[in-house]
């Protein structure tokens, strides 16, 4: 069994490189959202299987990107109607890419959810609160977090300050609020910060 996880880790790794070989701006990203997702679950006392399955997840979150042009996920200023759209179809393909995959927690599920927000304005399917895997809203709130922070081909980095008030604004509006609690606690008291 260890083999078979090892071989699955590696896996996630070679996706995960994919899709920042073809994204430099994004180069990392998926890393640090794994590596928050991680903390965070491992701070709610999961199971190990969930801390394992979510951190995946969070790691290979954004794998449908790999079939974005890289102009439009390299483009400098505000996404047209059209090229927003065409960004938006990565959760459903990333969920495409690894459905087959014999992962022992719904990774895929949680790659297709990762963009729902509690009061349905998300996508793919507009899914409310409870609807929502619990893996996919740490993700969620772990993609936000590093993405606001982080520097994009469209702005500079807005930095953590930012995005820790951005998840306290929607906090049990868009974002669990027991999620956005431990990742607030994570930064402010605990010390945790992006390598």
């Amino acid at each position: 069994m260890r083999q078979k996880d090892n071989l699955l880790l590696e896996i996630v790794d070679a996706l995960a490189a994919s899709v920042e070989a073809k994204d430099p701006y994004t180069a990392g990203h998926q890393k640090r959202v794994g590596a928050l997702t991680k903390a965070i679950v491992e701070k709610m006392n999961l199971t190990e299987q969930d801390v394992n399955g979510i951190s995946i997840a969070g790691s290979i979150h954004d794998i449908g990107k790999i079939q974005i042009p890289s102009e439009i996920l390299c483009k400098p200023g505000t996404l047209l109607g059209e090229e927003f759209a065409l960004i938006k179809t990565h959760s459903k393909a990333g969920y495409d890419i690894i459905k087959n995959i014999d992962f022992p927690y719904p990774v895929a599920d949680i790659l297709l959810q990762h963009h729902e927000r509690l009061d349905g304005s998300g996508y793919p399917k507009g899914l409310h609160d409870e609807e929502i895997l619990l893996g996919a809203k740490i993700v969620a709130v772990a993609d936000v977090v590093e993405a606001i922070s982080a520097h994009r081909p469209y702005r500079p980095a807005l930095g953590i300050d930012r995005a820790l008030k951005e998840i306290e604004r929607m906090k049990g509006i868009q974002f669990d609020k027991q999620v956005v609690e431990i990742c607030l606690s994570l930064f402010r008291e605990d010390g945790f910060k992006f390598s």
